[in-house]
C-alpha cells in the first residue's frame, strides 16, 4: 500500500510542490519529497521574495553577482535560474520515467509584463533558453495579452504553465491558444510530442472573494445565502474540468493527438485553505481526477500526507456544481465580476512581490558589498607593517 501521494497518482493526478528555496534544494528536502511522490515544482515571485529575503542562503551568490557588476534584475534571475535548474535536475528522473508527462519545474516571467504580449514572449523565450532543461516550464499569466503569447510560445516549442486562470472563459481561451500553438508548430515542421503545458486554474481565492460577498448579503438580511459559502471554488473548478474534457476529447485535438500531442492538463493552483473553518485539505480531496495536477503549498502538502483522502472526486456532483453557479447568480453574485477582479488582483500581487524582491536583492547586494569592503580594509590594516 503506497502513501497518499502515490495513491493520488494511481487515480491520474500529479502532486506538485508550490515552493522553492536554496535551503530546500541543498538540504535534500525537495529530493525527499520527490521520493515520497511529488512529481513537479512551481514557483512565483512571492515564493522567491520570501526565500531571498528570509534567509542568508543567497548571500554568497549575491556577493558574486555584485562583484560581477550584474544589475538587480539579472542578479535575481541568476539566483532563480540556478534554483529552477537544480529542481529540474532533481526531477529529471521523473521526467524520463513518465516520458515527459511529469517532472517539470516552473519559472515565471516578470509579472510586470503581464499586459505586454511581445515583452512576455521575448522574456519567456530568453528564460527557457537560459534554463536549458527539457523539463523546465515558463509561467505566463492568462491576461488578455498573455494568452496570445501562450499560442506563440507553444508554436515555438516552449513548455508553458499558464497561470492565474480564474474563469471558465479564460480557461477556454487558454486551451484554444494551446491547441492553436500546437497546430502552428506542426505546420512549421516541429515535433509537437515534445511540448508540454498545464493550465493553472486557481481555486481557494474564488471562495475567499465569493464568501465575502455572501457575508455582505447575509448581513443585509438576504436569506439562505450562507448555504452557498465554501462552494463556489470547487464548483468552478469542476466545471472547468468538464470543459477540458470536451475540448481535448474533440475532433480537432484528435488530429494533434495522432501526432503525439499531449493534453494541456488542468493544474489546480491556490489550493491552500484560507478559511480555518474549512478542511485544510478541502482543495485537494475535492478535486482528484485523471489528467490533472495539484500544486500544493507546504502546510497543505503535510496535511494531505497526514490525513488526506485519495479518492476520485473531481467528477462527483457535477450537476450540483452547475446548480451552485446558478444559485450564486440568483443572489446577485456575478462570478464573471469576481474572476475578473481576482485576475487583476493576482497580477498586482505578484507584481508587488516582484518589485519588493528586486528591492530586497538590491539592498542585500549593497550591504554585502559594504561588508566585503570593510573586511578587506580590516585585513589590510592587520597586515600593514
Amino acid at each position: 500500500m503506497g502513501n497518499s501521494l502515490q495513491e493520488v497518482q494511481r487515480l491520474g493526478q500529479s502532486i506538485w510542490y508550490d515552493n522553492i528555496s536554496r535551503d530546500l534544494l541543498v538540504s535534500g528536502e525537495i529530493e525527499s519529497l520527490i521520493r515520497q511522490g511529488v512529481t513537479g515544482l512551481t514557483s512565483n515571485p512571492t515564493i522567491f521574495e520570501k526565500a531571498v529575503s528570509g534567509s542568508a542562503d543567497y548571500d554568497d551568490a549575491l556577493s558574486a553577482t555584485a562583484r560581477e557588476g550584474l544589475d538587480t534584475k539579472n542578479s535575481y534571475e541568476s539566483l532563480a535560474i540556478e534554483d529552477i535548474r537544480a529542481a529540474a535536475d532533481l526531477l529529471r528522473s521523473t521526467f524520463d520515467r513518465t516520458e515527459g508527462l511529469d517532472g517539470y519545474a516552473s519559472l515565471e516571467v516578470s509579472p510586470t509584463l503581464a499586459y505586454n504580449t511581445e515583452a512576455t514572449i521575448a522574456e519567456a523565450q530568453r528564460l527557457f533558453t537560459a534554463l536549458n532543461r527539457p523539463n523546465a516550464m515558463i509561467k505566463v499569466p492568462a491576461t488578455p495579452e498573455g494568452i496570445p503569447a501562450v499560442r506563440h510560445l507553444i508554436g515555438q516549442g516552449v513548455n508553458i504553465n499558464v497561470t492565474l486562470i480564474f474563469s471558465l472563459e479564460a480557461h477556454r481561451q487558454v486551451m484554444e491558444a494551446y491547441i492553436s500553438g500546437l497546430e502552428d508548430l506542426a505546420h512549421s515542421g516541429g515535433n509537437i510530442s515534445k511540448v508540454a503545458s498545464v493550465a493553472s486554474f486557481f481555486v481557494s481565492r474564488v471562495d475567499v472573494a465569493v464568501d465575502a460577498l455572501l457575508e455582505e448579503r447575509a448581513q443585509q438580511g438576504q436569506q439562505g445565502v450562507k448555504t452557498l459559502m465554501g462552494k463556489a471554488a470547487i464548483a468552478n473548478a469542476k466545471l472547468a474540468y468538464q470543459s477540458f474534457k470536451a475540448v481535448f476529447g474533440g475532433d480537432r485535438f484528435a488530429v494533434l493527438h495522432l501526432l503525439g500531442a499531449r493534453v494541456q492538463r488542468p493544474l489546480w493552483g491556490s489550493t491552500g485553505t484560507k478559511n480555518s473553518s474549512y478542511s485544510d485539505v478541502l482543495y485537494i480531496d475535492s478535486l482528484i481526477g485523471e489528467d490533472t495536477v495539484n500544486t500544493v503549498p507546504p502546510a497543505t502538502l503535510t496535511a494531505f500526507i497526514e490525513h488526506g483522502q485519495a479518492q476520485a472526486t473531481l467528477e462527483q456532483d457535477v450537476a450540483d456544481s452547475e446548480r451552485t453557479m446558478k444559485a450564486l447568480a440568483s443572489v446577485g453574485v456575478s462570478i464573471d465580476k469576481v474572476t475578473n477582479k481576482l485576475l487583476a488582483n493576482g497580477v498586482k500581487s505578484f507584481a508587488d512581490s516582484f518589485t519588493q524582491l528586486l528591492a530586497n536583492v538590491e539592498d542585500k547586494k549593497s550591504l554585502l558589498l559594504a561588508q566585503g569592503s570593510e573586511r578587506r580594509a580590516s585585513a589590510s590594516e592587520t597586515v600593514r607593517p
